[in-house]
């Protein structure tokens, strides 16, 4: 399915965090937005339920679509609102044409800003995607459906395995 190509972002600590930091581990990613009225929220919900049911080792992070309003500080009060454990789960902010490219070309995923809601304004997938040690997409799951969600926790164990 590919491989996540290099980046380089800022945290919500405002720390700069590499790709080469996730090397040899497992991971979950997402797309969102903090101001989002629409899915982002539910998105949110449903990673931090896989942070609780992810054995430690499982990194999760989430990349903000919309690094104009998400700085460091609202990522950060946004992460604190849905209890994101700081030691696995990292919010991601930069520069929106890298944000934008990285969805879209490394990640296989739609995102625009261009044909939104008012209460969507970004469009953006709203699949989480499961990669693993070496940095390969390894799959995509809805996180609409309940047996989804159970098929993600089951891989990315799997993938702790082998």
């Amino acid at each position: 399915m590919g491989s996540v190509p290099g980046f380089s972002l800022t945290e919500r600590s405002s720390r700069e965090v590499k790709s080469q930091e996730l090397a040899g581990q497992v991971w979950v990613a997402d797309f969102v937005f903090t101001n989002c009225g629409g899915m982002c929220p539910i998105m949110t919900e449903k990673m931090r339920k896989l942070q609780d049911k992810l054995p430690e080792e499982i990194r999760l992070v989430s990349f903000s679509v919309d690094p104009v309003t998400d700085t460091p500080e609202a990522l950060s009060a946004y992460a604190k609102r849905y209890g994101a454990d700081p030691k696995r789960w990292l919010f991601l902010t930069g520069n929106k044409d890298s944000l934008f490219s990285l969805s879209k070309e490394g990640f296989k995923l739609p995102v625009g800003d261009t044909e939104g809601t008012q209460a969507e304004p970004i469009t953006h997938s709203s699949r989480f995607v499961l990669v693993d040690r070496q940095g390969r997409i390894r799959g995509y799951y809805s996180m609409e459906e309940e047996s989804e969600m159970a098929h993600i926790v089951r891989d990315a164990k799997s993938l702790l395995k082998g």
